[in-house]
């Protein structure tokens, strides 16, 4: 499978635009003008305008530092959540790996969409709270992944030798099972963040994500729900933000599993 260079300067372009294009657009995303509320697309406003006379396209920029932060920070800390509950359940086994099987079992028990809307029902939503509280739901897939290969490692008899010899268990884990993790740990990471800015989206777009006066793409998308018969543009844009995203996410995940794969073959 060849590198999917459009997706690559896809994600580039609109990691980009969301914060540096403020630099070459110069139009407040907060900024209201009576004038001009409800505008379509023209030469003055290249996307148009909200229901408040806003800028869209400056409101996208500001909407996409949270939206993919938001996403980038939940997948970090669930991947790394994931991966070490995955190899200490793999490595150690016996008692350990019941346990975080149980736990995994608990967690994959409830619709993780629902599992989201009740935690943050009991929180005020913001950018550090989402990035938790998503986080916290997003583990169990890398998770699991882990230990499935972490168990194939660890039965590996260059292992059993080295556990034999004495060598300490951090240096067997960082030294020797951290190479042979990785590529599962970055493919699950790129399905993560995009898993994540789907989360967050679904959470704006219902009310209860990211308040005003904080931008991101779903509460954009929000806003324009009550009016899409007669402003398309302000449903249309955001989605396809999300959905450009997600594409481009998925075709390197996609491309990563297949060089992963390919290794496997080798082996």
């Amino acid at each position: 499978m060849r590198l999917p260079y459009i997706s690559i300067f896809i994600l580039a372009g609109i990691v980009f635009f969301s914060f540096f294009g403020e630099n070459f657009y110069t139009h407040s995303a907060y900024l209201l003008d009576k004038n001009a509320i409800l505008l379509p697309p023209s030469s003055e406003h290249i996307l148009g305008t909200d229901r408040l006379g806003r800028d869209l396209l400056a409101r996208l920029m500001e909407g996409g530092k949270i939206s993919l932060s938001i996403g980038v920070g939940s997948a970090i800390i669930a991947s790394f959540l994931g991966l070490v509950i995955g190899v200490s359940g793999g490595f150690f086994k016996g008692r350990s790996d019941k346990l975080i099987v149980i736990m995994i079992d608990l967690f994959l028990t409830f619709p993780t969409f629902f599992l989201l809307l009740a935690l943050i029902s009991y929180m005020n939503a913001s950018v550090w709270v989402l990035i938790l509280i998503i986080s916290i739901t997003g583990w169990m897939g890398m998770a699991r992944l882990i230990r499935s290969e972490s168990f194939a490692i660890s039965s590996k008899p260059y292992i059993k030798v080295l556990k034999a010899s004495g060598v300490s268990r951090v240096k067997i884990i960082i030294k020797y099972f951290t190479p042979l993790l990785a590529p599962i740990f970055f493919i699950s990471f790129t399905f993560g963040v995009g898993g994540a800015i789907l989360a967050e989206s679904g959470l704006s777009f219902l009310g209860i994500g990211i308040m005003p006066p904080q931008i991101s793409w779903g509460s954009i998308l929000s806003e324009g729900k009550g009016v899409v018969d007669i402003a398309w543009w302000l449903s249309f844009f955001p989605g396809l933000m999300i959905f450009l995203v997600i594409y481009a996410l998925v075709n390197i995940s996609d491309y990563l599993q297949s060089k992963t794969n390919q290794k496997e073959k080798v082996i």
